[in-house]
């Protein structure tokens, strides 16, 4: 083993410039007063050595450098070097240099990274981690204080066992998780084979099921057959009725035909004046869409221009931007350019200096011929003194490998137990955390139930009140469906008022807040025998719009015009100029005003009610309207209850028929609010049946329930069967591999001692055969420079491994030069373009510029223009108008004409409508029927179609248009049913009657089946499937159990093997420590009755938990570490260090005043012991004037091995 031959420093603390301190003996002592440096000489080994700065009482690295503790550094840089000796004289040197606030570490002169660095240490015996060759200063007593894990800690780190900690704690982890995902597969298994025998229940109760249901499919069948061969005879006897009747309208439609000629060839002509104004009106939109076009086009050439001036500044801007990137582009390049010549003339220089050293180290002589053979000589004489010892030695160490197997086979069967009862541990907390989640899911389980039972019964009670409604909406939607039809038989609604509704409608959507409707759907009379009187005096505001404002009046109109509807007469409520109501004439017997015979529940509509009315009376007569209007003493406007209308200027106005049918307008309102009930009873209807729909979601739910229950039952069994069965076993279990475990670790204990006293005898048969060879070879080491033999044949040099890496960090240098270099050249070049192109940008968009500004002008002058034409459009427009008033006067005279005409083709076509009803009537309830077979999926027998031909749309809701119902009904007609399956005597039956009341009578027999087969659970009907895939999954389960089962084998073996080999490694270090310890203390003490001992607090995986250290002093009971006095401690520390290091012993040990805790006599005492055990644990002989000049002046100070 080699040795600190010399330690330079340069500006390091105390020293100022390059000072050698040196060479150093195998033992030196420095000595000096408080403040003299003694702790700087053990601070710049330290640094040398990869010393944390923080241990080197310093707050930075710079404080290190010589007088930069007062702010006055006498340099920037700093450094140590050790130089260390081979024992065949070989040199190596180990330097840190301060750079700034970095340091540089040099190993034999040559730059190297700190883990390179820490790795040379090693190589000669020095661990940075362990601090195996350092004590500092007051750090003694420390090391005896560790806590236990501090300490196996540091055992650790000596032994190297820490190296598998992290592959120990995967390979861990991983076996665990395979246990566990071997025990999840186990009980998936179980839970498999439990889903496949319920699987083969399921499957019974639907081929139980399916039985009923084709049983009540059949009745079913037997109804609907019935119902429609009584149907289709009653379709037959209306059609023939209605075509006797529809000829005789026919005939009736022909005249109307005639008139309505006439009338066309004058609306033509209204059409055609019409449409001229509306292109006019067009061209005139055009031309003003065409002029705010053109505005926005000399808008946006004029912001185009502006827009183009500012981006010729921008790109000018930019433009001298890049020309100033280019400039500092070229000086970068220039730059790396003198920094790549600098590197290649460094590369150069370093070769030829490596040439050089080449030359020196070809000078170096190697042993030569004459003393290789006297080293033969002398190691054949060294073997035949230590001969007897030597056989003594190999005997003991064979029988101390026969007590080593036989403790480790005891130490695999302990594991082996432990790792059982650790298994048996971790199976009964599984069997109680599989305990605990029984336990909850049983309760989650009644919970649920609970509320299962309680969503049933609501939703059995929902669709029973949802069928008892059905039965009482059905019944009024009858009644209101009657109404409508006798209604329709006096009310006829022709094409031109569904478009006014239609048009209507649309102004409602535009203006919603403004167009409240026509005035007779916003008000009506109290009684009915007023309404030809107020239709007489409303005359034509009967159909006025009423609208808020004049301006949405306007808009109305225009939109009228735009769709080329026919024209209306707007009210608007801020327009009217109403004159005040006489109160007088309310007082005047035999008559009403006008204004207190019309209700409206609109407010603001009593201001249009009064305009409209005035001062008007109704009275019950003709005669008595006469005499109220021309014989009082001022003439009145009054009007009879039969329409005969007397006004103040003395004309008189009869009843019409025309009046009559405009009156008809009231009863439209009562027809259209049937209609809304209608729909109403309609849609509530669809709800009802959606609940009803929902007898499925009852049977779901039942099903539900049951599966519940069947878990419940299937969770309480395993839940006592893990208590009373599986719990008992492992507990039993466990306690017997207890009782086993406590005999194993007696035996293991009385071989363990018998190992220990065995050791003890070899370490000192080893000890004289190691001094016996020293004194053979002690000339021929001093002859050739060296230790021992040993270092000399162990030496290998690695000076060639780097310079390879610093040619290697010169290469990567220059690389990264040229490849910058040669991207900043690339950069310039594309600025350089750049620039180019910007250029040219700058001269393009300053033409630009000049053809926006002549753009700009013709705009300009295309905006006059379209201004003169407009105005020119506008007069025209304005003659055009008067012309078409009078057109639009002529075609209303017409229709006057054509509503008479009508009202006589009406009461023709009266009859027939009856009949067409009940024809629907059957043919919707046809439909209905058929439509139920489908829905239903019954299967009766056809002759000719199919059931898909029934469109699902439901009729008789009038939405359907008539294309849509006669494409039903001649489909549906097309299908002809097979009734040889009816019976004979069913067909037979001709009343009324008699056929409801076999329909009742199946209904009820249906009714019974059905509500059977509502009290038989819904079984699965897909149970056959489920069977099939619980098979496969159950054979999943099988080969996913053998899969993980086999994986957590292997895992646990090599989770074995890691533990094994770290517990090696860390059981080698702490056995000789252990055994050192005590031997050490002893003599440190010069007592042979003081004890030192080290224990385990985990024998069987001691790097998880702690070591234990305890000393007992000579002449004193045994006591813990912190109650024995400073001095004790001291020595007591000593001892372990001293233990630790003979296991991996550094080439060099230093101390700094560890004596700092003992008295002067102590210090007399101990240092001639601590001296003379240094030596015998170096195995040195040191001469005896050494020893006696050491014993004379004992130390004060630091203490350097």
């Amino acid at each position: 083993m080699g040795y600190l031959k010399l330690l330079v420093v340069k500006d390091f603390k105390s020293w100022r410039g390059q000072v050698v301190i040196g060479p150093f003996m195998r033992f030196n002592c420095i000595i000096g007063p408080n403040g003299s440096g003694k702790s700087n000489i053990m601070d710049a080994v330290s640094f040398a050595m990869c010393e944390k700065i923080a241990n080197l009482r310093v707050k930075s690295v710079r404080e290190l450098i010589h007088g930069a503790h007062v702010g006055k550094p006498v340099s920037s840089t700093a450094s140590v070097k050790l130089v260390y000796c081979e024992e065949d004289g070989e040199e190596k040197t180990f330097s840190r240099v301060i750079r700034g606030s970095c340091s540089e570490y040099l190993f034999n002169d040559k730059s190297v990274s700190r883990s390179a660095y820490i790795s040379e240490l090693e190589k000669v015996g020095i661990l940075v981690k362990a601090r195996n060759c350092l004590v500092f200063q007051g750090t003694v007593e420390s090391i005896a204080m560790k806590k236990p894990k501090e300490r196996t800690q540091l055992f650790e780190q000596i032994s190297n066992s820490w190296e598998y900690a992290e592959e120990y704690e995967q390979k861990k982890k991983k076996m665990q998780q395979a246990e566990e995902d071997a025990q999840f597969n186990y009980n998936r298994k179980k839970g498999v084979a439990a889903e496949r025998k319920q699987a083969k229940i399921e499957k019974e109760e639907a081929e139980h099921y399916q039985m009923l249901i084709k049983d009540l499919d059949e009745e079913r069948i037997q109804l609907q057959l019935f119902q429609l061969y009584h149907n289709e005879k009653q379709i037959d006897f209306l059609k023939h009725n209605l075509d006797e009747k529809n000829m005789e309208a026919y005939i009736k439609k022909e005249s109307l035909s005639t008139a309505e000629d006439s009338f066309k060839v004058k609306k033509k002509m209204f059409g055609i004046l019409n449409r001229d104004q509306q292109h006019m009106e067009k061209e005139m939109k055009t031309l003003e869409a065409s002029l705010v076009q053109q505005r926005a086009l000399y808008i946006k050439a004029k912001e185009n221009t502006s827009y183009q001036i500012k981006k010729v500044e921008m790109s000018n801007k930019c433009l001298r931007d890049k020309e100033k990137l280019c400039h500092k582009e070229k000086r970068n390049i220039e730059e790396l350019e003198i920094e790549l010549n600098d590197i290649e003339k460094a590369w150069r220089s370093f070769e030829e200096k490596i040439e050089e050293e080449r030359r020196e180290r070809a000078a170096e002589i190697d042993l030569g011929e004459s003393q290789l053979e006297r080293y033969k000589e002398l190691k054949e004489m060294a073997r035949r003194k230590v001969a007897t010892l030597a056989q003594q030695l190999e005997k003991l160490r064979w029988e101390d490998k026969g007590d080593q197997e036989r403790l480790k086979l005891n130490r695999r069967k302990k594991n082996e137990i432990v790792e059982t009862i650790k298994q048996t541990v971790e199976q009964i907390e599984e069997h109680e955390k599989r305990v605990e989640k029984l336990e909850e899911y049983a309760k989650i389980c009644t919970v649920s139930l609970t509320e299962k039972k309680q969503q049933e019964e609501v939703l059995a009670e929902e669709i029973e009140n949802a069928t008892i409604r059905m039965a009482e909406v059905n019944k009024d939607l009858n009644n209101v469906v009657a109404e409508l039809q006798n209604a329709k038989i006096d009310y006829h609604e022709g094409r031109r008022e569904q478009m006014r509704a239609e048009i209507l409608e649309s102004l409602k959507r535009l203006y919603p807040d403004s167009v409240f409707g026509r005035l007779h759907d916003l008000c009506h009379p109290i009684h009915k025998k007023y309404q030809l009187a107020v239709t007489k005096v409303f005359s034509k505001y009967m159909t006025a719009i009423i609208v808020a404002t004049e301006k949405v009046a306007k808009d109305c109109i225009r939109f009228l015009k735009q769709e080329r509807a026919e024209p209306e007469t707007f009210l608007a409520l801020d327009y009217l100029d109403v004159k005040p109501i006489n109160e007088k004439l309310r007082e005047i017997r035999g008559a009403k005003m006008m204004v207190d015979v019309v209700q409206t529940q609109f407010a603001p509509l009593k201001k249009v009610i009064q305009f409209v009315s005035g001062n008007a009376l109704i009275c019950e007569t003709v005669k008595e309207a006469k005499h109220l209007a021309f014989d009082g003493p001022v003439r009145l406007k009054t009007v009879a209850l039969d329409g005969t209308l007397f006004l103040k200027s003395g004309v008189i106005s009869g009843g019409s028929s025309d009046l009559r049918f405009k009156a008809r307008y009231w009863d439209e309102k009562e027809i259209n609010k049937m209609k809304e009930r209608r729909e109403s009873l309609m849609n509530e209807l669809k709800d009802l049946m959606k609940i009803r729909r929902k007898e499925a979601d009852l049977k779901q739910l039942r099903a539900q329930c049951q599966g519940t229950q069947t878990r419940l039952k299937y969770s309480q069994s395993e839940l006592d069967l893990i208590k009373k069965k599986h719990l008992a076993n492992l507990f039993m279990e466990k306690s017997k591999l207890e009782s086993e475990l406590v005999n194993i670790e007696a035996q293991h204990d009385m071989l363990n001692e018998g190992v220990v006293q065995r050791k003890e005898k070899i370490e000192e048969f080893q000890k004289k055969i190691n001094e016996v060879e020293d004194v053979v070879f002690r000339k021929f080491c001093e002859e050739i420079g060296i230790e021992n033999i040993r270092v000399y044949e162990q030496e290998h040099v690695r000076q060639q491994e780097e310079i390879d890496k610093r040619r290697l960090e010169f290469e990567s240098q220059r690389t990264r030069l040229n490849v910058q270099l040669e991207y900043n050249r690339d950069h310039l070049q594309k600025l350089t373009n750049s620039v180019s192109k910007l250029r040219e940008t700058v001269h393009k968009d300053e033409a630009e510029i000049i053809k926006l500004q002549k753009d700009e002008e013709k705009l300009l002058k295309k905006v006059n223009e379209l201004l003169e034409e407009q105005q020119h459009l506008k007069d025209r427009l304005s003659a055009h108008k008067s012309e078409l008033t009078k057109s639009q006067k002529e075609v209303e005279e017409f229709r006057k004409m054509m509503l008479t005409l009508n009202r006589e083709a009406t009461e023709l076509q009266r009859e027939a409508t009856a009949l067409e009803t009940s024809l629907e009537e059957k043919r919707l309830s046809k439909h209905n029927l058929l439509l139920e077979c489908k829905v239903q999926d019954l299967k009766i027998q056809l002759l000719f179609g199919s059931l898909d031909d029934i469109s699902e749309v439901e009729l008789g809701t009038e939405i359907e248009g008539t294309q849509t119902l006669s494409g039903v009904y001649e489909r549906e007609e097309g299908i002809q049913i097979d009734y040889s399956t009816l019976e004979a005597n069913l067909k037979e039956l001709e009343s009324d009657e008699d056929r409801k009341d076999h329909v009742k009578q199946m209904q009820e027999e249906i009714k019974s089946k059905e509500v059977t087969l509502m009290k038989t659970a819904a079984p699965n009907l897909r149970a056959g499937e489920k069977l099939q895939m619980a098979r496969d999954k159950f054979q999943e389960s099988i080969d996913a159990f053998e899969t993980s089962r086999k994986e957590a084998r292997i895992c646990k073996r090599e989770f074995v093997e890691v533990k094994k080999r770290r517990y090696e490694l860390f059981a080698r270090c702490f056995e000789h420590a252990s055994v050192a310890i005590d031997r050490i203390y002893k003599r440190l003490c010069r007592n042979s009755s003081a004890q030192a001992f080290l224990s385990l607090e985990n024998p069987e995986e001691p790097y998880l938990e702690g070591i234990g250290f305890h000393c007992v002093a000579p002449g004193k009971r045994f006591m813990p570490m912190d109650s024995l006095s400073g001095g004790e401690r001291t020595v007591a520390a000593l001892a372990l260090v001293f233990a630790i290091h003979s296991f991996r012993p550094a080439p060099f040990f230093i101390l700094d005043e560890i004596d700092a805790a003992l008295d002067n006599t102590n210090i007399d005492k101990h240092d001639d012991i601590m001296f003379s055990q240094v030596l015998t644990l170096d195995l040195t002989e040191y001469p005896e004037e050494e020893e006696q000049d050491t014993a004379e002046n004992p130390s004060h100070g630091s203490l350097f091995e």
